[in-house]
């Protein structure tokens, strides 16, 4: 099912902003690339142990690594996955809405950026007792556990960002933007 523009014709349509927007876009996309190097590390990590195991070697630390890049590449993809409209649609309910959808979106774009503050807040604050406690992993490598948390943190806080963005950029144009993927139900 194909998303049908919602666009309003505004003859000033805040051309200010389309840098601001243009970047932010360029933001999403690198985080995503990052997200995609962190997959990358997995790999590599899980290569490493198996020929470390495969020589009789220890690799101290190689499962803790390979958790810290799943946790990067997740939160880090956050913010590209939104703007390429590939999160959980439902596109369904809201066409269901008639005119009154772009009210249902209005809301849902200011619910989603309160949560995802809240979050990102949370976030930030376990990264900082993390670092004041001097709280390391659990792990034989005793990493201290801020240094992988921020790019959650990182990732939830540009997630916020995204959202807000976006919710703007539909207050604005009446468009939030927002592609949807060819494959999204």
């Amino acid at each position: 099912m194909a998303v049908e523009s919602r666009a309003v014709a505004r003859p000033h349509a805040l051309p200010r902003f389309e840098k601001i927007w243009a970047s932010l876009d360029r933001l999403y996309l690198y985080c995503g690339y990052l997200a995609a190097l962190s997959m990358v590390g997995i790999f590599a990590v899980t290569m490493l142990q198996i020929v470390s195991r495969y020589l009789g070697l220890g690799l101290r630390g190689a499962t803790d690594y390979a958790g810290y890049f799943m946790a990067a590449s997740a939160f880090l993809a956050f913010a590209h996955t939104l703007n390429r409209g590939a999160h959980a649609r439902i596109e369904l309910f809201m066409s269901m809405l008639g005119r009154r959808r772009i009210w249902a979106e209005y809301l849902s774009f200011a619910l989603s950026t309160l949560v995802a503050i809240w979050f990102s807040y949370h976030c930030w604050a376990m990264v900082y007792w993390s670092y004041v406690l001097g709280d390391v992993s659990q792990g034989l490598d005793a990493t201290p556990i801020w240094i992988p948390q921020l790019s959650m943190a990182f990732g939830m806080s540009l997630l916020a960002i995204a959202v807000a963005d976006h919710g703007l950029r539909l207050i604005a144009t009446g468009d939030h933007g927002i592609q949807a993927s060819p494959d999204a139900v």
